[in-house]
């Protein structure tokens, strides 16, 4: 009877230090979001400082060995020659911005549009997959000669050289994420009698937009690369150039620090547009599926 009454009064006494011990939903809640927190300021402070150590390197061996702007100029000269010619460069800036964006933005729909065809219709796959293959392993700066020659606008040329540029991945992911559906998931809606729009809206769609955000994301910058390399095939000059046209005309004039100037915006250009699919990756994506889904680490 003795150690029976220890058993009961010991035991209320073990089940409450592990009910104070296991953490509340508040707190875990709270522990995610901290931890969440210092992801998102270490994903911003550390790229921060290694480039800001970079530069003060760069400009700091510039001033020691005095190395001539014309030779490498510091990346102070190069601010403050961005900032006296801004005036020409945002001109320059804002044609590459539309170019690219045009570039993209007919990729996007091409792409789109010809991967649903491929997936829906065999023979237009087996007839126009070998072509779309061919326009990508061929190098742009290669058939851009050709492009301007046959084309009469060289905006047009340019547009086109771009679109060559980013067609194929949004193509090629998009097509890989539409058949990529679960098969017993294609029997399931096949035995609920679904229409075509159906299953590709509430199938196929979900599958392929993974893999659509990913080739936007790798689009989005070829785009920028094909519109540059582009115009670097054209050297073109003029009002209605971009920031390649800037590059050159400095390369002529032995102006380094322009053409640093103008390299700095394409560079900015580019992770702009990174980022900017990055972050509509994540909110598209974020809530459901695992590849933008953040975890706790």
């Amino acid at each position: 009877m003795a150690s029976t009454s220890t058993i009961e009064t010991v035991m209320p006494l073990d089940t409450t230090a592990t009910h104070e011990a296991t953490p509340s939903a508040e707190t875990l809640r709270a522990h995610e979001d901290k931890l969440r927190r210092r992801e998102s300021t270490l994903r911003v402070v550390v790229p921060v400082v290694i480039v800001a150590a970079l530069l003060l390197v760069w400009e700091w061996m510039v001033r020691a060995n005095d190395i001539p702007h014309y030779i490498l100029p510091a990346p102070s000269l190069i601010l403050r020659t961005l900032f006296d010619n801004w005036g020409s460069l945002s001109g320059a800036l804002w044609f590459t911005v539309k170019l690219t964006l045009l570039a993209l933005g007919a990729a996007i729909v091409g792409g789109v549009l010809l991967a649903i065809a491929f997936a829906l219709f065999k023979w237009v796959e087996i007839g126009l997959f070998p072509i779309a293959v061919i326009l990508q392993v061929t190098p742009i700066i290669a058939i851009a000669p050709l492009i301007l020659i046959y084309v009469s606008s060289t905006t047009a040329a340019l547009l086109l050289c771009a679109w060559i540029v980013a067609f194929f991945p949004i193509l090629s992911n998009t097509v890989i994420g539409l058949k990529s559906a679960d098969s017993n998931l294609r029997d399931l809606f096949q035995l609920y009698k679904a229409s075509p729009w159906q299953t590709f809206r509430y199938l196929l769609a979900p599958s392929a937009l993974p893999y659509f955000m990913a080739g936007l994301k790798i689009a989005g910058g070829l785009s920028l690369i094909g519109a540059v390399v582009a115009e670097f095939t054209a050297g073109t000059a003029g009002k209605e150039t971009g920031l390649a046209s800037r590059i050159l005309e400095s390369s002529f004039r032995t102006e380094i620090p322009m053409m640093f100037a103008a390299l700095l915006l394409v560079s900015l250009l580019g992770i702009v547009i990174f980022i900017v699919f990055a972050a509509l990756s994540r909110l598209v994506l974020g809530h459901w599926h695992e590849s933008e889904m953040r975890r706790e680490r």
